[in-house]
């Protein structure tokens, strides 16, 4: 289901620091560089501020990069890899990995192709779900494509999204020109 709410239902409430809209895409204080991303994007990992550290956060600047859709990917596997999600143990895991890296490839896809190319991106994984927030300029509102049509090329994208995650929405910050677009899948037992 296709919301514009901040965060997901439940008591979780927005994540601390902004992380989900946050104008201009600024990482919460504290956040230091970790030695760079592939490709030259600027990956910083941060806790969220309060956090216990059961919050694990990865943001990904990508400047004038190209071949964004395959950074994304590699970044997002990275960060897979650093939290224990991957190698994958068992079926589930590695199944749970793949939808996220899905996820992350058709945001940022979506991003190319109707909004000048994603800004930045962030994900967030606490014990029960993983976070992926995808900003860009754009002004359009993503949506599946209504009714679809799973013989035809193209328009899969949010289709996709809808059906792996277990929300997704838009956040526009008031006063700034563009949107972050966030899904949330649960992360595997």
């Amino acid at each position: 289901m296709s919301t514009t709410r901040p965060y997901s239902p439940g008591d979780r409430g927005p994540e601390p620091g902004g992380a989900s809209g946050t104008p201009g895409g600024a990482a919460p204080a504290g956040g230091a560089p970790a030695g760079g991303a592939p490709d030259g994007g600027v990956a910083t990992p941060t806790a969220p501020p309060g956090s216990s550290g059961g919050g694990r956060v990865r943001r990904l600047d990508f400047g004038d990069q190209s071949g964004v859709v395959p950074l994304a990917r590699d970044f997002t596997r990275q960060a897979l890899y650093e939290w224990g999600w991957l190698p994958a143990a068992t079926a589930d895991r590695r199944a749970a990995a793949e939808d996220v890296l899905l996820v992350v490839s058709e945001l940022v896809t979506n991003a190319c192709l109707h909004a000048e190319g994603p800004d930045h991106m962030a994900i967030t994984c606490d014990r029960k779900v993983i976070r992926l927030e995808v900003t860009d300029r754009g002004t359009g509102q993503p949506s599946p494509r209504t009714p679809h049509r799973a013989g035809r090329p193209g328009g899969h994208g949010m289709f996709i999204v809808q059906r792996l995650c277990l929300d997704w929405g838009v956040v526009r910050a008031p006063g700034v020109a563009g949107k972050t677009v966030w899904a949330e899948l649960g992360t595997p037992a």
